[in-house]
C-alpha cells in the first residue's frame, strides 16, 4: 500500500511522455525531411509524401508508424477521446504504409493504395484538429492546468491553423485552374501547408505534454495578458472550470 502514492505520478508521467513524443515526432519530420534532405542532397518535394519515394523513405515511414503507435497507446478521459486516438492511430499507419503514387497528383492516383494514402492523410488532420479544437481545452481544466484561457488559445489556434491549412489545399487541389497550380507548384505550395499543419498539431502536443519551451511560450501569454488586461485577468485565467483528474480517465 506504500506504494500507491507513487503509481499515479508514475501515470501522469506517462502521459506527458506519450504527448510529448507525438509533438516532438511532428516537429522535427519536416524538418529533417525537407532542410535536412536539402543538405543531402534530396530536392524540396511537392509534398512531404513524396518524400517516400526518395533515400529519406525510412524515415517518412517510421516517423509516421511511431505517431500512430504513440497514439493507440494514448489513453483519454472517454470513449470518443480513445477512439479519437484509435482513428488517428489507423490513419497515421495508412499514411505510412499506402504511398502515394510517383510523381501524382494527390486527388488523382493511379493505385489504390495512393487513394488510400490521400484518404489517411485528411483524416489523420482532421483527427489531430479535432484533439487541439475540443480534447485538449476540455482536458486542460479536468488536470488543473495553470494558464487555462493561453493553453486554450494555443489548442484551439493549433486547429484552426491545421483546418485552414486543409482548406488551402483543398482550394489549390479542387478549384485552382492548371495554370495558377503549376505556379505554386513551382514554390513547392502543398509541402510548405503540410510543414504548416504537422508543426500545428505538434505545439499542440508539446503545450499538452508541459515541455519546457511550450510552458515558457504560455507563460509569456500569460503575463502580456496580465499588463493589458489588468489584475483581472489572471483571476479569471486561474478559474479551472470542470474538474477531473486522471484517475477519472478510461484506460
Amino acid at each position: 500500500m506504500h506504494e500507491l502514492p507513487d503509481r499515479p505520478n508514475t501515470l501522469v508521467l506517462s502521459y506527458l511522455g506519450i504527448r510529448r513524443a507525438i509533438g516532438v515526432s511532428g516537429l522535427l519530420l519536416p524538418v529533417v525531411l525537407g532542410p535536412g534532405g536539402w543538405l543531402i542532397g534530396i530536392p524540396i518535394q511537392d509534398n512531404l509524401s513524396s518524400y517516400y519515394h526518395t533515400p529519406l523513405r525510412d524515415v517518412f515511414v517510421g516517423t509516421l508508424c511511431a505517431i500512430g503507435i504513440f497514439l493507440f497507446c494514448y489513453r483519454g478521459y472517454d470513449f470518443v477521446e480513445n477512439w479519437t486516438a484509435n482513428l488517428g492511430c489507423v490513419s497515421a499507419l495508412g499514411v505510412a504504409l499506402f504511398p502515394l503514387d510517383f510523381n501524382s497528383d494527390p486527388l488523382v492516383q493511379k493505385s489504390l493504395t495512393g487513394y488510400l494514402h490521400t484518404l489517411s492523410g485528411g483524416v489523420f488532420f482532421l483527427t489531430l484538429a479535432f484533439y487541439s479544437l475540443y480534447h485538449f481545452p476540455r482536458d486542460s481544466r479536468r488536470e488543473h492546468e495553470p494558464h487555462i484561457r493561453e493553453r486554450d488559445f494555443v489548442y484551439r489556434m493549433s486547429g484552426l491553423v491545421i483546418l485552414a491549412s486543409l482548406l488551402a489545399m483543398g482550394v489549390y487541389l479542387l478549384l485552382l485552374p492548371a495554370g495558377w497550380k503549376a505556379k505554386l507548384n513551382a514554390f513547392n505550395f502543398l509541402f510548405w501547408m503540410e510543414w504548416i499543419a504537422v508543426w500545428s498539431f505538434a505545439a499542440a502536443w508539446l503545450a499538452k505534454g508541459r515541455t519546457i519551451v511550450a510552458d515558457i511560450a504560455v507563460d509569456v501569454l500569460a503575463y502580456s495578458s496580465q499588463l493589458v488586461l489588468g489584475p483581472d485577468a489572471k483571476n479569471t485565467n486561474d478559474s479551472a472550470g470542470p474538474s477531473g483528474d486522471l484517475n477519472d480517465s478510461t484506460h
